[in-house]
């Protein structure tokens, strides 16, 4: 027995020698190169590929199944004079008795200037897609016959055992000074990776595989240019179809167009996972930072093989957005607070697929103000969005533009002509009637990004606690609002207002050349010298204001709109008074030249109080007509009419005002009114700037002209009934009257 194991022995032994020997006779006495024509035309004819081999190509055969190539081209058969791939050196060997047990071990793996050019025509048609197709055709009769027998080859027989994968076992990866051109000659798109580096460990199943990848990415449209490098290990296991890319960080940098002139730094950590078995993929650990951005969180998804679901959490530290976009060449538009965005913080959970992506249990800081609620983008091709939110406070003031140059030296004007005016009117009102103001209120600037808002799907609905804007405190705020193909409807603002409230609804419809806007607008007890406060330095009256309007303009700016402004409105003010403006002192006036009688003290108040003010305004053009103003004061009744002219903001008013009999303990006696004053209408002409208020109102001298003639006939009047008594008829008297009258 051990004879025959000796035998056996030196059997086996001389075996080996022989293929040691025959390994050495094949690799030193048998040259590929000699063969080079021969294994070009077997890449043609097997893969349609042309293959010229410019160099050397080295090679051995035991143990190492090994092969070394050298400045060697690649093409598609069908253009041979195009190549898409050319290679300095590939070096690369395999162990042979291993490959008898369907294993693959291999030593290092080495290319080196590799560059693959990779074009499509005007056809999309790619230059390697002849790739792998036979360039001859076969022979007649071959398709019928593998269409006999490839069936055949194929089934597998029920006690048949599906094929085991080959067992990877390689010792390192190299690739160096590697370069991919792709071009599209359709789109005229360009993309490049070069100066790629790729190193690796020893790449076996199942073990963990340190990675390392460099490369210079750059695109044409737009242009860009980024550096980047990412390290890691790499783990896979093929029979479970699981791979993890473990202690992943991405780090580089990037600069061109997008980022007009600007460098973005961006580093990226995590472990990454591909669960192809449950059909999943996760990144956890996710830390992202971008610039002075930073951010944790993890992504989450399902079902890759049906439609894909995405879940996870993300979480940005405070950081300075205005800086953030600067950085990346996205600066903000000019604000009235050069500090706005300086604070921005978010906290979120992630929720999406393919076609949206919400932002659920958001906690979002901005600022000085704090939101919860979601965010989403409901439908990623229309760009529909919906926010949810509620929030202690916001001052929306600071993020609006700031007043330009035309604005400051529009209002400088407008003061001006308004000083102007005051100070040739005096407080006692004796200087001639103001004229109509002529400087344009409102600029002519766009507002509204017409173009953004025709492509806006949204749905809004946002609660405040403050919301502050144009300077009022508005508590309480509530705001809902859709947008749906160009056409953009609030369904209701409302909000408490110095213990006052309003509500509006709105439409604007972008869709026509010239934007149409709609509104009706709700206001409820609200001082009305606070709202006036936030366009006037010193408002002219003060009370609690009603107001209902229904409201149509058209264009895209405040002279636009105001110009176009057409609709209708009422309006109350109550517990009032005109402020800083003494209507009695120049009634007492009147009085007191009627009766012939020089006043004998100052004014007793600044303002004119009164109990009331309502009437209606008919809107045209931008001129409001109000045809039946009446104003309550206490001893007072005032009727009015006239316009205001909501273009220069200014009025020119008829106010006719009717004695009912002065209320006061110590009455000036120059002013005292006699039962001949009750119920006659003394006319005041008021017109000039709006701002003027009751500084504008000058005594009417024709209307007082037919005051006085009225009052002369009533006097002429009584005296002919004291001189005629009885001795006449009554139906003389009374014609006799009324010619005085007349």
């Amino acid at each position: 027995m051990k004879s025959f194991g000796k035998i056996l022995g030196l059997f086996s032994l001389g075996v080996l020698l022989i293929l040691v020997a025959l390994g050495f006779a094949l690799t030193h006495l048998f040259d590929p190169n000699d063969y080079k024509d021969e294994i070009r035309q077997l890449a043609r004819d097997k893969a349609n590929l042309e293959l010229n081999l410019n160099g050397d190509i080295g090679w051995s055969l035991f143990p190492w199944l090994g092969l070394e190539l050298h400045d060697a081209t690649l093409a598609s058969a069908t253009t041979p004079d195009q190549p898409f791939a050319d290679l300095r050196m590939i070096g690369l060997s395999v162990r042979v008795l291993p490959l008898l047990r369907r294993e693959v071990q291999m030593s290092d793996i080495k290319v080196d200037g590799l560059n693959l050019t990779l074009t499509r025509d005007e056809q999309g048609r790619g230059n390697w897609q002849d790739i792998g197709r036979p360039a001859k055709p076969a022979a007649p009769g071959s398709n019928d016959q593998a269409a006999a027998t490839t069936p055949a080859a194929n089934e597998s027989t029920p006690d048949s055992k599906p094929s085991q994968p080959l067992k990877l076992d390689i010792d390192s990866l190299t690739l160096a000074n590697t370069r991919i051109d792709y071009k599209d000659a359709k789109s005229g798109k360009q993309f490049t990776a070069e100066g790629i580096e790729l190193s690796t460990g020893a790449i076996r199943e199942g073990a963990n595989i340190p990675v390392k990848l460099t490369a210079y990415l750059g695109t044409n449209q737009p242009v860009l240019r980024a550096k980047t490098e990412v390290a890691g290990v790499l783990r896979f296991d093929r029979t479970l179809k699981r791979y993890q890319f473990e202690d992943l960080k991405l780090s580089g940098e990037a600069s061109g167009e997008p980022l007009n002139g600007k460098t973005l730094t961006f580093a990226a950590q995590g472990q990454l996972l591909l669960d192809q078995g449950a059909q999943i993929a996760e990144w956890n650990g996710l830390k992202l930072s971008a610039n002075q951005l930073r951010a944790l969180g993890e992504l989450n998804v399902r079902e890759l093989d049906k439609e894909p679901q995405l879940t996870g959490g993300l979480s940005i530290a405070e950081f300075n957005l205005r800086e953030f976009l600067e950085g990346i060449g996205r600066a903000l538009p000019p604000m009235s607070d050069a500090n706005a965005l300086s604070k921005v913080e978010l906290v979120t959970r992630l929720q999406g697929n393919a076609n949206s992506l919400a932002l659920n249990e958001l906690k979002l800081k901005v600022d000085e103000s704090a939101f919860t609620g979601s965010l989403a983008v409901t439908d990623l091709a229309k760009q529909a969005l919906s926010v949810q939110l509620k929030g202690d406070k916001l001052n929306l003031d600071n993020y609006l533009p700031p007043k330009t140059k035309d604005d400051q030296a529009q209002r400088s004007n407008r003061q001006n002509e308004v000083s102007g005016v005051l100070a040739s009117a005096g407080k006692d009102g004796n200087s001639d009637l103001p004229n109509p103001p002529s400087q344009q209120a409102w600029s002519e600037e766009p507002v509204l990004p017409i173009d953004q808002l025709r492509k806006v799907t949204a749905d809004v609905n946002i609660g405040l606690g403050l919301l502050t804007v144009d300077k009022l405190p508005i508590e309480n705020a509530s705001i809902k609002a859709n947008g749906k193909d160009g056409l953009l409807t609030l369904e209701n603002i409302r909000g408490d207002l110095y213990n006052g409230n309003f509500n509006a609804t709105a439409s604007l419809d972008v869709r026509p050349a010239v934007p149409l806007l709609k509104a009706q607008k709700r206001i409820s007890r609200v001082p009305v010298e606070k709202l006036l406060a936030t366009q006037q330095a010193k408002p002219p009256v003060r009370g609690l204001l009603d107001l209902n309007a229904d409201i149509t303009t058209s264009g895209n700016s405040q002279k636009a709109w105001v110009e176009g402004l057409n609709g209708s409105a009422s309006f109350a003010l109550s517990d009032g008074a005109l402020i800083d403006a003494n209507l009695e002192q120049q009634l007492c006036k009147g009085i007191a030249t009627l009766n012939r009688k020089s006043l004998s003290g100052e004014p007793r108040g600044k303002d004119t109080p009164f109990e009331q003010l309502d009437g209606t305004l008919s809107f045209r053009n931008g001129v409001a007509n109000n045809p039946d103003m009446k104003v309550r004061i206490p001893g007072l009744r005032v009727n009015g009419n006239g316009d205001i002219d909501l273009r220069v903001l200014g009025m020119d008013y008829r106010v006719g005002i009717i004695i009912d009999g002065d209320k006061s303990d110590m009455p000036d006696p120059a002013c005292q009114v006699n039962k001949r004053y009750v119920d006659i209408e003394w006319p005041l002409r008021c017109r000039g700037p709006l701002e003027l208020g009751a500084k504008a109102c000058r005594l009417d001298k024709d209307g007082m002209g037919k005051v006085a003639a009225k009052l002369a006939g009533d006097k002429l009047n009584e005296k002919l009934e004291e001189k005629l008594g009885d001795k006449v008829s009554p139906e003389l008297k009374d014609a006799l009257k009324g010619l005085f009258k007349r």
